[in-house]
């Protein structure tokens, strides 16, 4: 069954889309950007761009992150973005659900 990929939009800029979702989960499984980038095979300077534009889409922060010391940094999914994450897979879910009749008809006719 095919997939739709939604971005939501905030002006110019992706506020939030399949691969934010998907760096989302991997800074909260892996504890920082750093780590995320690598998980998911990205540069950290790229996460990083990431991470600053969902957190400038949004009155509060998507990810927080802690500067590095005696224990080191990390970075950490706020409260506030597990909501915005649930909302956007919300969306996705419903989005697919309403849309499989067509989808299904598009992909009858591919090749």
């Amino acid at each position: 069954m095919p997939k739709l990929k939604i971005r939501i939009s905030h002006g110019n800029v992706t506020a939030m889309g399949p691969g934010k979702a998907d760096l989302l989960r991997a800074i909260e499984s892996t504890g920082s950007i750093s780590g995320a980038a690598k998980a998911m095979k990205m540069s950290y300077r790229r996460a990083w761009q990431l991470v600053d534009a969902m957190n400038a889409c949004y009155r509060l922060p998507l990810v927080e992150t802690a500067m590095g010391g005696a224990n080191g940094g990390g970075a950490k999914v706020t409260e506030f973005g597990f909501h915005i994450l649930r909302c956007y897979e919300e969306l996705v879910r419903k989005s697919e659900l309403a849309a499989a009749a067509e989808l299904q008809q598009l992909m009858d006719f591919a090749v």
